[in-house]
Order: structure tokens, then sequence, then C-alpha cells
């Protein structure tokens, strides 16, 4: 059989056939490479070539490093050093079929790590359904969002724009509809796509969005944010502007940006870093959007909530118990007792009713136990239910919980533990959260409702609003439809809201 060929507007691309049948084409550079003083420069589409581009194999990855112990037990990770990491890779049915939907996939890594190549992430399963599969690579850590007086900003988002640009005109070569695009992002990635609905540049570049545990609401103020830039900078030595910074090696730039992360951790003072970059990264993420007033002019949440993309519909939800990925991955549980359970989450800014409430709804478990679910309410379910509930009355918006519990290392529903699930891919040996005994059904049907969403907008449940707030769970015993799952939980919320945090990482 021959290798698939597809000319796109920068020439021919030669992909492979997979072991489904499908077709996909790897590592397909969009833009210039983005090295030196240009890894701080704006994204530019990439020049014509003449041979046929050889996309057999993933491209390079944007700079980082791999996870640290414990959590690269957890964590795939993919790190491919290389001058093209600014590339995407696309799966499809069939390069001669037209019409098919498409999914553009942001991938998570809290903005300093992952790739389009991790083998989670294969698209072979949605495109056998019929649904073109685009993963992305983008600008990562200090490079992705730089605050400089020689650079644009938010670089990282100008790579997502650009890499959507570029389906708009080539995924039709592929056998996909680009006025079909359903943009979908987890953790990091979900935080993109929620910052590329708020932003106007992005408007008529897709169609509807899925949101997986990520919110609206880490975007910083650019001289707070700055301050990561700066810190980065002077660990080098050099002046911090693109100039500056574009000299140095790559692999000083990372060591430089982890040790300026940790230092953060450490010592997450809004007097330090500003007030926006703490609580827009909850004192542990170093990068994120910044409020810039050109490409980004808000905070995502609240321009959402103004109506920002509400022609599009929306699938949306978190897993039951996110925060257990560093609670238990991190042992950070084992730390907490009932004696100083409200004293640690009075570190992120719980006011102690909030507290109170989880511990009585909640009897007979652990304080590490409610920690990591208060925790997980405060970061990823209540600034999803918040988006969710801004948009009645906008184009229809789905909600999700994922709850099967992984039995590797007791760590539970956590977060990223759904990915498998959504691509299909269990089994894989990149699935490490899942492990062996993952149920294959519950993949099945979760597969199957964003498929269907790409191809309709529609998952299969009814959508979510301020009365019923109507939620899909996918659950050990196969997916159900409830009402108002936890409601007590997320009144509590509204009641009490959280003071900023003030030292989240101790």
């Amino acid at each position: 059989m021959s290798a698939p060929e597809v000319r796109t507007s920068a020439g021919l691309v030669r992909g492979i056939t997979t072991s489904n049948g499908t077709a996909a084409f790897l590592g397909i550079p969009y833009a210039e490479p983005a090295t030196g003083t240009a890894r701080f420069a704006e994204p530019k589409p990439r020049a014509a070539w003449d041979d046929v581009l050889d996309a057999s194999a993933h491209g390079p990855t944007s700079l980082q490093g791999p996870y640290p112990p414990p959590m690269d037990a957890l964590l795939p990770s993919s790190v491919s050093p290389g001058d093209d990491y600014l590339n995407l890779s696309v799966w499809t049915l069939d390069p001669a079929a037209s019409g098919l939907p498409v999914i553009v996939w942001i991938h998570g890594g809290a903005f300093v790590r992952g790739a389009n190549s991790v083998p989670t992430y294969d698209g072979a399963a949605f495109a056998r359904d019929g649904v073109v599969l685009v993963g992305i690579n983008y600008r990562l850590g200090v490079p992705g969002f730089p605050v400089l007086p020689d650079a644009a900003t938010n670089l990282a988002l100008r790579d997502q724009l650009l890499a959507l640009r570029w389906v708009q005109v080539n995924v039709a070569a592929f056998g996909g509809d680009p006025a079909n695009v359903t943009i979908m992002g987890e953790s990091a990635g979900g935080m993109s796509v929620a910052t590329l609905m708020a932003m106007p540049a992005a408007k008529g570049l897709f169609k509807q969005a899925i949101i997986e545990s990520g919110g609206g609401v880490s975007a910083g103020l650019p001289d707070e944010l700055g301050s990561i830039t700066r810190a980065v900078a002077e660990k080098l030595g050099v002046d911090a502007t693109a100039e500056g910074l574009g000299a140095v090696s790559a692999d000083d730039l990372l060591a430089a940006q982890n040790a300026v992360s940790l230092d953060l951790v450490l010592d997450p003072r809004p007097e330090r870093w500003g007030a926006s970059t703490i609580r827009g990264g909850f004192g542990i993420m170093p990068v994120f959007p910044a409020v810039d007033g050109d490409l980004l002019p808000g905070v995502p949440e609240a321009l959402i909530a103004d109506g920002a993309s509400s022609d599009v519909p929306l699938l949306t939800g978190t897993t039951r118990q996110e925060f257990n990925l560093w609670a238990i991955g991190l042992n950070m549980a084992a730390a907490v007792t009932d004696d100083n359970l409200a004293e640690s989450l009075g570190r992120y800014g719980i006011p102690p009713q909030i507290v109170d409430g989880y511990v009585a709804r909640r009897p007979g478990k652990s304080a590490g136990e409610v920690f990591s679910d208060v925790i997980t309410d405060l970061l990823f379910r209540e600034p999803t239910l918040r988006i969710a509930q801004a948009r009645t009355g906008s184009a229809p918006t789905f909600v999700y919980e994922f709850h099967w519990a992984s039995p590797t290392q007791g760590i539970g529903a956590c977060h990223a533990l759904e990915l498998p699930f959504v691509f299909d891919t269990l089994g894989d040996a990149s699935s490490v959260l899942a492990g062996p005994t993952a149920p294959q059904e519950i993949a099945t049907a979760m597969h199957a409702a964003w498929v269907a969403f790409a191809k309709s907008g529609d998952p299969g449940w009814a959508a979510y609003n301020t009365d019923t707030r109507t939620t899909r769970r996918f659950a050990t015993d196969g997916p159900e439809t409830v009402d108002d799952p936890r409601g007590d939980d997320h009144r509590a919320w509204a009641e009490a809201p959280p003071a900023p945090p003030q030292n989240p990482a101790t």
C-alpha cells in the first residue's frame, strides 16, 4: 500500500497508514522555526518547500523537560528537541473524503509541558469514527508567555491562532470541513480553549468548543506576569529582552525557568510576583495568558459571561477528584490532619464555613480526602460551572463529570484520567493512570459522545441550565444523567466565596 500524500498550502506531505486503516500525517510545520531571538517573535507561516515532506513521524516538541519524580510515574512526557517544534499532526479517515468534522486538540501541561506526540493523544480512533483530528504544538514556558519590552505578549496564543488559520486553509485537503471545527483542550489546553473563546481574533476560526478540566480564570496583568520573565533573565545574567534571552541556549533557558518556578512554589507572595500572578496561577503555575488589551482584552471567564462565543456550543466538565493527582501523587494529603485542615485550606483563601460544610457532608472521610475535594472544586469544578451557568441563554452548554476511579496508587478519579477514555487509547503504554484493567465500555461511551458533539454539537444528553444543572456522569456502572450533583457543595461557594490565596504551596 502506497503512503498517502496530501498537498498543503506549503507543499506536499507524505504520511502513513495507521494500524486501523486510517491515515496520519505527523509533524507538519505550520510556522517558521522560532529559535534564538525568533523564539520571542510572533509566529510566521511556514514558507513553501519543494520536495515532498516526510510526515511519517512526530516532530520536535516545544522547550520542556520531562516530569520530575514522582510525577513521572503517573504522567507521560514527550520530549524531542529540534527547531521545527511549531508543528501539528493530522489523522483522517480518508484524505479523499470531504465534509468530515474536525477537532483541533490543544494539549495540557500547565503551559510548561506537553506535546501532540504523547501516545494517549493519538487521533486514529477519532479518524476511524469520521472525525479529522489535528493535534497542535505551541510555545511553552517563558517563550510562550513572555513580558518583554521588545516582544509581543501571549506568543503561545498567537501560535494557536496561526495553527487554527492553517486548519482553515488546509483541512479540506485532508477530508475535513473548515466550517465545522471544534477546538478541544484539557487542563492548560482547556484554559487555552476558554481563552480562545474570549479572544476577538479567534472568532470564526471554530464552531464548537470542548473544555476539559480547565476554567477561564488564568489570566494576569502583564506588569505582574513580567516578574517571572524578569526573574528568569536575572538568573541567566542577561537583559530581560528578546535579544538578551534569545542569545542564551535552550538548555540554559529551561534551567532558569525551572529554578524560577521552584522559587514561585516555595515563596508565592503577591508582593514578590504580583497578585494576578498568584491568583491566576494558584501560586504554582508560573506562566499563563496576559490581559494585554490587544489579543486578550479581559479575563476569559468574565468575557464569556459578557457574551463572548455565545453562539458556540460548549461541552465542558471535570473529573470527580481532580486534585488527587497532586494530593496523592505528591503525597500532599498525608500531611493534612483534622487539626490543620482549616489552616491548610485557609492558605488557599478558603473560608472556615466552606471547610466546615465539606467536613459535615463527608462523614467518615479523612482530612486529606476533604482537602482534595475542596481544592478540586476551587480550582476546577467551580470555574467550570461558573462558565456553564453564565452561558444560560447562549448556544447550548453540556456538562459532564468523570467518576471512574483508577486503582493506580489509589489515585481515584484524578486530573487527566479521562484522556485515554476520550481518545479511546486505553491500553496504551502512556495511560499509566488508568492502569491495565480500565473498563473499555466507559471509553467507548465517552469517545462516542465526543464524536457526536464534533459532528452535531450535541453529545447525547440535555443541555445544562441553572434550574436542573443536568450533568452526565461517566462511572463504573455506565453513563448516567443526574441533576444538580453535589448541589450543596456548589451553593456553598456562592454563599462564601474564597479570599485570594496567601500561600497555597505549604
